[in-house]
């Protein structure tokens, strides 16, 4: 099952390293890793961990808590990071979508480019916002 989610994680545009780090973060008990239990597990180096969970982090699918006691970071999956991975990746989108609207307005509205560019805008902007829409009302079944 393990090795079938990865490679649906990598078919859909995830680095292998980065949806095998998600994949072992998913399927543990509590949803939590210290670096080290993640090099460890996996067989590969701290860098290659590193850059996969810094990734994971800056899509909204990982958190980052730091144990104060041992001095050392925790890598977290929970309920919450799909909502946050959504969003973020909306947000992305919305950005694209606004800047499409802008360069049609800069080559004009009156000329195909622009009419095709107001196009797209305006779909992507339409979707993204009833996706993050969708995933506000649906956020409860989350929790």
């Amino acid at each position: 099952m393990e090795e079938e989610i990865v490679e649906l994680a990598v078919r859909s545009g995830m680095p292998r390293m980065t949806a095998r780090v998600h994949v072992d973060l998913l399927l543990s008990e509590d949803g939590r890793r210290t670096a080290a239990e993640l090099t460890r597990r996996l067989k590969v180096s701290p860098a290659s961990v590193s850059v996969a969970v810094n990734f994971l982090v800056q899509q909204g699918y990982v958190r980052r808590e730091r144990d104060p006691r041992r001095r050392r970071d925790i890598y977290v999956v929970d309920d919450e990071a799909w909502y946050h991975s959504v969003v973020i990746s909306a947000r992305l989108t919305l950005e694209s979508a606004r800047a499409a609207m802008t360069g049609a307005e800069t080559v004009g509205l009156d000329t195909p480019v622009g009419q095709r560019m107001a196009r797209c805008g305006a779909f992507l902007e339409r979707i993204t916002l009833d996706l993050v829409e969708s995933a506000d009302r649906w956020r409860t079944l989350l929790a």
